[in-house]
């Protein structure tokens, strides 16, 4: 079982509020979003585990079981070409849960047009292996979001 926590503070929307089809239809896979505060903030590490992936605007965990838990930070926010985001950590870094992977300014996304909502994903999962799903109320960062069994 891997607890899957907050990588920012904001609010719990779930993915069906996204605004992207591929999130909020759970293509990329199950899980919740995170309307992030409005403030510069760092993302951290949802899990620990190991960076397979490592954008300004999104990062992927993998943990001890196996399990890739992708933070998208914003929505279409890869056009911003890496503006406004600051990478703390290398692909192939072995991170602890909590762990300042991203710092951004959510506020500046809006600003630049985008969406700053969060998808966080539980990568090649069925939504019946998730439990205790958070999808709405405050959140900080490293509160837990849901279970994957």
């Amino acid at each position: 079982m891997t607890t899957v926590t907050s990588p920012l503070a904001g609010r719990a929307i779930g993915l069906a509020s996204v605004p992207d089809p591929v999130f909020s239809g759970a293509m990329v896979g199950p899980g919740t979003a995170i309307d992030p505060e409005r403030s510069p903030s760092e993302a951290v590490s949802p899990v620990d585990g190991v960076i397979i992936s490592l954008h300004p605007h999104a990062f992927v965990v993998v943990d001890a079981n196996g399990h890739g838990v992708l933070t998208h930070l914003g929505i279409d926010t890869v056009q911003l070409n890496g503006e406004g985001f600051e990478l703390l950590v290398n692909k192939g870094d072995t991170v602890t849960r909590g762990q300042s992977i991203v710092r951004w300014d959510p506020a500046a996304v809006e600003a630049a047009g985008k969406s700053p909502v969060c998808p966080v994903v539980a990568l090649e999962a069925t939504a019946d292996a998730l439990s205790e799903l958070r999808e709405d109320g405050d959140v900080k960062a490293g509160d837990s979001l849901f279970l994957w069994k």
